[in-house]
């Protein structure tokens, strides 16, 4: 009787660690000002991506890697660039993924804005709190939950993929699936990833790689090597991107 009573409180736990990830956190330690402004953010930029993905002609290319995990009982950690998030935001809006948001103020409404298109967020960043995410991450995905990463977030450098991943995979068993969004045409802002924000009505390509598996035994140095193997995969998907999109097409 003991076991099954100890067997139901993590059977709870586990639960309330998910219902957590894909609810709006707490705003009560903000000022009323602070309150209106990020639900205020929330809605306009959840309705401007909607507005903006849903005009938008999606091509896919290496839908088989997602399927290979799903076919081995597995769940992807899916990577993509930091400056290719608004439309792969709205593409992956079904996948149910859990991302690493900051704690900071920013993030309280981009962490509404995906929680809006089905993502859930676990709180830590590379500086505060990272140790504590990485270990929620784990146990969401052990309850079933897709995890994610915006590789070179949240400031970069641009396009350099970081360790988590390799990480998060040796200790779960579960696969690194890199994707890219290729847009057709969109308009770059002057920030430190030249964000990507996609024209109405753009065709956009989605690329996915083959899976990178992580051995649970992996040495800091075989999983330096894993780091690499995603970099390059990224690297691949980018111009392959860049070849569909073809040489010398404007982007503004």
């Amino acid at each position: 009787m003991e076991v099954t009573h100890q067997t139901d409180r993590k059977t709870n736990k586990r639960t309330g660690d998910v219902q957590r990830a894909y609810a709006f956190s707490d705003l009560s330690d903000y000022s009323f000002k602070d309150r209106f402004l990020i639900r205020i953010a929330d809605v306009v930029f959840y309705l401007i991506i909607r507005m903006i993905g849903s005009t938008a002609k999606f091509e896919v290319d290496g839908w088989q890697n997602k399927e290979a995990i799903d076919s081995a009982g597995k769940i992807p950690i899916y990577c993509f660039w930091h400056e290719r998030m608004f439309l792969t935001t709205y593409w992956w809006r079904f996948c149910r993924g859990v991302v690493v948001s900051s704690k900071s103020f920013d993030a309280e409404y981009t962490g509404r804005v995906i929680k809006r298109f089905g993502f859930g967020t676990v709180r830590g960043s590379s500086t505060r709190g990272g140790v504590g995410a990485f270990i929620e991450l784990a146990r969401l995905m052990r309850a079933g939950c897709p995890a994610g990463f915006t590789l070179d977030g949240p400031k970069g450098p641009p396009r350099v993929a970081k360790m988590g991943p390799v990480v998060l995979a040796k200790h779960t068993g579960n696969p690194i699936l890199a994707v890219t969004m290729e847009l057709e045409k969109y308009w770059k802002l002057a920030t430190w990833d030249s964000f990507q924000i996609p024209k109405p009505f753009t065709r956009a390509k989605v690329f996915l790689a083959e899976p990178i598996y992580v051995s649970a035994t992996a040495t800091d140095d075989e999983q330096e090597t894993k780091r690499q193997e995603l970099q390059r995969a990224l690297d691949d998907l980018t111009k392959k991107g860049e070849q569909w999109r073809a040489p010398g097409r404007p982007s503004i």
